[in-house]
């Protein structure tokens, strides 16, 4: 079931413990590898993540009770590439490769999963929808989170 591969990013999410950290941990060299074609291209991509995974997940989880199962990921990646947008237009910016910006990485990866475990406001209303847009967009929102602790931490290591 194509489906369920691409909400598990590729059954990825069946990892266990903690599969929302492992579809986390794959989004960073899948987004690097998106990052190649500029940052243009990979916003045009998390973009397309929105409607791909939200089309995937509601297929994966119909007929289902959990409507947000551990093993749906794709909202993941949605997440942890919004976080990195700050890398990937800094990087663009400064005329460097997205790996000179390697501190980014990190922070955008550890404050994406400290936004989406914790649920602080926003996130924990989306979330509470118990629906596929909830899915998706409380890890969009998560991400957006980060990627604002993101641009203020790099702000504050560049004083």
């Amino acid at each position: 079931m194509i489906a369920k591969a691409v909400a598990t990013l590729g059954y990825v999410g069946l990892l266990t413990p903690a599969s929302g950290t492992w579809g986390s941990l794959l989004a960073l060299p899948l987004g690097w590898l998106a990052m190649q074609g500029g940052p243009f291209f990979f916003t045009l991509l998390a973009i397309l993540v929105l409607p791909v995974g939200y089309w995937a997940t509601s297929v994966a989880t119909r007929g289902a009770t959990d409507h947000d199962p551990s093993e749906v990921v794709i909202d993941e990646l949605l997440g942890q590439w919004v976080a990195l947008m700050p890398v990937a237009w800094g990087a663009w910016a400064a005329g460097v490769p997205v790996t000179a910006l390697w501190p980014g990485w990190i922070v955008a990866f550890v404050l994406f999963r400290v936004f989406d475990i914790w649920k602080p406001g926003p996130v924990g209303w989306l979330d509470r929808r118990n629906d596929v847009w909830g899915v998706m967009l409380d890890d969009a929102v998560a991400g957006a989170m980060a990627a604002g602790g993101v641009v203020l931490l790099a702000g504050l290591a560049h004083l």
